[in-house]
């Protein structure tokens, strides 16, 4: 049916209009990014990955990196804050913390802010950045513990042991050494926790 002037009455010629465009889901595309991003870069270390393969992974359109994070380096930093959360965590030497993150480190593999932070690279800024947050997360509660119980270089002392822990961490993931490798953590647990006090005077 039709007005006078033979325009449709309700405004539609017949056709059928199209469905609108399915909105993007920013948060869904920036989470799947985010995880392919942190598995290669765990894998690959910063350099070797390519926000091609990013991308591919996450099965999304590796332009977005730039779109949602500013790019490959900002990438990188927000899979650092992921792999190390955002609580303030407790020191190495509570038996809780240290098994929480052996058995995170054991079944997932090192982090890229380990491989960043220990091992040379040629992104200072990613350095940097990685460095700042292994601070923040492993030597500095281990440095306000030394200082709270009076012992002698708290942090000295502090970057001693959480440097023993990365490397345990990294020597694992390594498989360098066969024993070590595939000790279980549990098993591991307490010999761990014994090398790491040793960095304090009884």
């Amino acid at each position: 049916m039709t007005a006078p002037d033979g325009e449709p009455l309700d405004g539609n010629d017949g056709r059928t209009e199209p469905a609108p465009p399915r909105r993007r889901d920013a948060a869904r595309s920036r989470e799947l990014l985010t995880r392919a991003a942190l598995e290669l870069f765990a894998e690959r270390g910063y350099d070797r990955t390519t926000t091609r393969e990013i991308g591919e992974r996450a099965g999304v359109d590796p332009a977005l990196i730039a779109r949602y994070f500013g790019g490959k380096t900002q990438l990188y930093l927000a899979t650092v804050k992921l792999e190390l959360g955002a609580e303030a965590p407790a020191d190495l030497l509570e038996e809780e913390r240290l098994r929480t993150l052996l058995v995170r480190l054991t079944q997932r593999g090192p982090g890229p802010s380990f491989q960043a932070a220990v091992l040379p690279g040629d992104n200072t800024e990613v350095q940097q950045a990685s460095r700042a947050y292994l601070y923040e997360r492993m030597v500095h509660p281990l440095h306000e513990r030394f200082t709270t119980e009076g012992v002698d270089r708290p942090q000295l002392r502090a970057e001693l042991a959480a440097a023993a822990f990365a490397g345990v961490i990294l020597a694992r993931s390594s498989g360098a050494f066969a024993e070590l490798a595939a000790a279980d953590p549990e098993e591991l647990l307490p010999l761990l926790h014994d090398l790491l006090a040793a960095s304090r005077p009884t």
